[in-house]
């Protein structure tokens, strides 16, 4: 079965093709420019690299949230516009079990933080059972202590990633009890090759969709819908 990865959900823009069990090609750019600009381009260059013709591939893997809302709208476009075009089925990967998949066969607790502003991750709570991964605690949008109280809990080693840690590292440092290890460079980001490989497993287990079914899962509400419920709600007091 061959895939296409695609992962546009924070900082980081990533595209990857697998087959089976060979990585055929990613290509992974984390710096200071829109996807919007970089995605499609990415996608050609990793094509004409493998003299890949996308009408081979089986299905298109999407992180499909949560994230940035841009990064994901971009990445759920180009999927979709890619499935539409192929005529091929879409796979939904959340993004926070990608990031967790680089850590396969761990045997540690892996957490992955995504900066959600607001004082607040993204993140969920994962381990590998026999190379499985299985979800201990689902993605959500919580303040960064929480999810450290969670994993205190566990009494566990700890792995954590993501573009969050950096940011509530001071707060990672005070309040995390458990041993823990910082993932390093080449593992603490989004990888479009970890949502391939996961899209090939979720594909298998019938876990497809269409291009117009696929939505992106924001997990929060968008800040202009924030204020828009804020300020229908002050009507309503009125």
């Amino acid at each position: 079965m061959k895939v296409l990865g695609i992962d546009s959900s924070g900082m980081v823009a990533t595209v990857a093709v697998v087959e089976d069990t060979q990585m055929l090609a990613e290509y992974t750019i984390n710096y200071k420019k829109t996807h919007s600009q970089t995605l499609l381009p990415m996608l050609d260059e990793v094509a004409k690299m493998i003299e890949l013709d996308l009408n081979t591939i089986d299905a298109i893997a999407v992180a499909a949230g949560p994230g940035s809302f841009t990064g994901l709208r971009i990445g759920s476009a180009t999927a979709k516009g890619l499935g539409l075009a192929l005529k091929k089925p879409l796979v939904s990967v959340p993004t926070l079990e990608g990031i967790a998949y680089n850590f396969c066969g761990s045997e540690k607790v892996i957490c992955p933080m995504m900066d959600a502003r607001r004082s607040q991750v993204y993140t969920g709570i994962y381990e590998f059972q026999e190379n499985t991964l299985k979800v201990m605690e689902d993605q959500m949008a919580v303040p960064v202590e929480e999810v450290l109280e969670k994993l205190n809990q566990t009494g566990r080693e700890v792995i954590l990633a993501g573009d969050g840690v950096p940011v509530y590292l001071e707060l990672i440092k005070k309040n995390l009890k458990v041993p823990y290890l910082l993932a390093p460079a080449h593992l603490n980001r989004q990888r479009a090759g970890a949502v391939a490989v996961l899209g090939i497993q979720y594909a298998k287990e019938g876990k497809l969709e269409s291009a117009m079914e696929h939505q992106p899962d924001y997990l929060r509400l968008s800040q202009a819908e924030r204020e828009r419920a804020q300020k229908q709600a002050r009507k309503e007091n009125v």
